[in-house]
């Protein structure tokens, strides 16, 4: 039995966002999307560039640019940004 994936959460993988630490921060979104209950719900893909690389590590949900991410920052932006979009569908 397949699981319907509903969204699809974008991170940045340009040479930026490399340098910002988007691989220490891939594991702890994985964990979030994993304890609020979006695993195989939501696809997590890499993007070469998502644009605003003077804005730290950008994810991108629908429409919207989630900016300023980073390791120390990840878990507020889950919750503030993140989690709000994913449970209302990503409206912006």
């Amino acid at each position: 039995m397949s699981t319907k994936i509903d969204e699809t959460l974008y991170v940045c993988m340009g040479s930026a966002c490399h340098q910002s630490g988007v691989y220490q921060v891939l594991p702890v979104l994985q964990r979030l999307l994993e304890e609020h209950g979006f695993e195989g719900h939501i696809a997590l893909k890499g993007a070469f560039c998502l644009g605003p690389c003077m804005d730290g590590i950008v994810i991108k949900l629908g429409e919207r640019l989630i900016l300023q991410v980073n390791l120390h920052t990840i878990e507020r932006k889950f919750q503030e940004e993140i989690l709000p979009l994913l449970q209302q569908g990503t409206q912006p």
